[in-house]
């Protein structure tokens, strides 16, 4: 739904045509100028245009979201030629599927969130079927305590291995119990990791940096939850089936 500030946009644009600022006059429907109109005079003519031409709303709403969209699109790639060594080459992100893959997927999300862990197998069968595609894992916990509790022990279960840290994860992502404190532990002894070591990690200061490091490339790119996806150089926020992944991947490598 348009929000007020849209309308205003609208409206106003109508103003401009309707009303000439520079002369001072106002242009009929017949197209006789006539005296300056009072303030409700000058509204009832634009009322009255745009119940005649309701189509132009619809026209100024969508030409108004096809520039939102451009703008969010350029701002992206921006953000991608400014920071793309963080978000693909950052030495602190794991990355998985074939680390010398010439497309890469970015992955941002959180252990807790239900559609994330609902995509990780298609991520997981993306990254089997294309053989050439790098899976960068981003940590970026919105949805509580309990999500950056979580997120802190899969950073630091890094010290003990990639290979800790994604068993781990995978682990997270399909659990279906809470992810409290205890549980979390529990998956991760279950995952082979120390446990008695990953909560002295846990205390390092550097998580801290990794985790505001990832907060600020998910604002950066204007996300607004979680899953959210970045491959090659398209955006995707939410959910997709593997099918439309493997196509971008496909335009991307074309790109290329």
């Amino acid at each position: 739904m348009a929000s007020f500030r849209n309308h205003a946009a609208i409206i106003a644009g109508v103003a401009a045509v309707t009303f000439c600022l520079g002369c001072g006059l106002a242009i009929a429907a017949d197209g006789i100028n006539v005296a300056k109109p009072d303030a409700k005079a000058f509204e009832k003519i634009i009322r009255d245009y745009l119940l005649k031409n309701p189509e132009i709303v619809s026209e100024a709403l969508e030409a108004h979201q096809r520039n939102l969209a451009a703008k969010e699109e350029e701002a992206v790639l921006r953000t991608i030629q400014a920071r793309g060594k963080d978000l693909r080459h950052d030495p602190d992100s794991v990355v998985g599927g074939n680390p010398s893959g010439d497309v890469t997927i970015v992955e941002f999300f959180d252990y807790r969130c239900g559609v994330c862990k609902r995509v990780h197998p298609i991520v997981d069968q993306v990254v089997k079927r294309d053989g050439k595609v790098r899976r960068v894992y981003k940590e970026w916990p919105i949805l509580g305590p309990q999500s950056v509790f979580a997120s802190r022990a899969a950073i630091a279960s890094r010290k003990q291995g990639d290979d800790k840290y994604l068993n781990f994860h995978n682990r997270m992502m399909t659990a279906r119990q809470a992810l409290t404190g205890d549980a979390v532990m529990k998956l991760a002894t279950s995952a082979g990791l120390d446990a008695a070591r990953l909560q002295r990690d846990m205390g390092d200061p550097e998580i801290d940096t990794i985790l505001r490091r990832n907060y600020s490339l998910a604002q950066a790119l204007n996300l607004n939850g979680t899953p959210s996806f970045l491959i090659g150089d398209t955006l995707l926020k939410g959910g997709r089936d593997a099918d439309t992944m493997l196509n971008i991947i496909r335009a991307s490598r074309k790109k290329s």
